[in-house]
């Protein structure tokens, strides 16, 4: 067994938040709401990446709420639509963040084993790291429906330490968010945020164990964790 980096995948592997906010606006358009309603709830690429990052039920939330018609069974009637738009062009706007695939390449090469624990349906996290040319940099994949249950629970960490070979007294988890840091403290290991995601420096105050401003920090942050 390999001493273990297990990523998230949305804001911290990659920015996503183009791609997820377009499917979101999607929606909107086709919605039975006035021109004005539909204009009002549309998502802003800059603006709502924070939002996007939250997910798609998050999204349509947020925009509805805008527009003053949100409802619950709204947003339901839409997540699926709203999945089926982002699956047929999740690879437009997304993008690793700089450094990160020599980031991955480096610990790899120094003896870590790598995997991702997302919250982005499996089959489209898939879809994505292939697209973007990097799924065999990661020895395991685990997403929101591969297991009965998603983070902060730690049973889909836990499954991305055992499939990549990681060792579970020598993993931890790179993230961008609240639930990242709930589920590495769940698990009992060292969380590293990461500042350059919508959250920004604001991760600071979730009291990880480690922070990085770009990757090229993170290879010398896991060492000084793990080793």
């Amino acid at each position: 067994m390999k001493p273990c980096v297990i990523f998230d995948l949305d804001g911290t592997l990659a920015d996503t938040s183009g791609d997820l906010i377009a499917a979101a606006n999607v929606c909107f358009a086709q919605m039975d709401l006035t021109a004005a309603q539909r204009e009002m709830a549309r998502l802003d690429p800059t603006r709502d990446a924070g939002i996007a990052v939250r997910g798609g039920r998050r999204m349509l939330t947020a925009g509805l709420e805008r527009a003053g018609c949100y409802s619950d069974a709204l947003v339901e009637a839409w997540y699926q639509p709203l999945l089926r738009a982002y699956d047929s062009a999740l690879d437009v706007h997304s993008h690793f963040y700089p450094g990160a695939v020599a980031a991955v390449e480096t610990l790899r090469r120094n003896g870590y084993a790598t995997g991702i624990c997302t919250n982005k349906p499996e089959a489209m996290a898939e879809k994505l790291m292939r697209a973007l040319g990097a799924r065999d940099l990661f020895d395991a994949l685990i997403g929101a429906d591969t297991l009965p249950t998603r983070k902060p629970d730690v049973a889909p960490f836990w499954a991305a330490v055992d499939q990549s070979g990681g060792d579970r007294k020598a993993a931890l988890l790179v993230g961008d968010s609240d639930t990242d840091r709930t589920t590495s403290a769940n698990a009992g290991v060292p969380s590293i945020l990461v500042t350059f995601s919508p959250e920004g420096c604001g991760v600071k105050d979730l009291t990880p164990e480690a922070t990085i401003d770009h990757f090229d920090e993170l290879p010398a942050v896991v060492d000084a964790l793990l080793r």
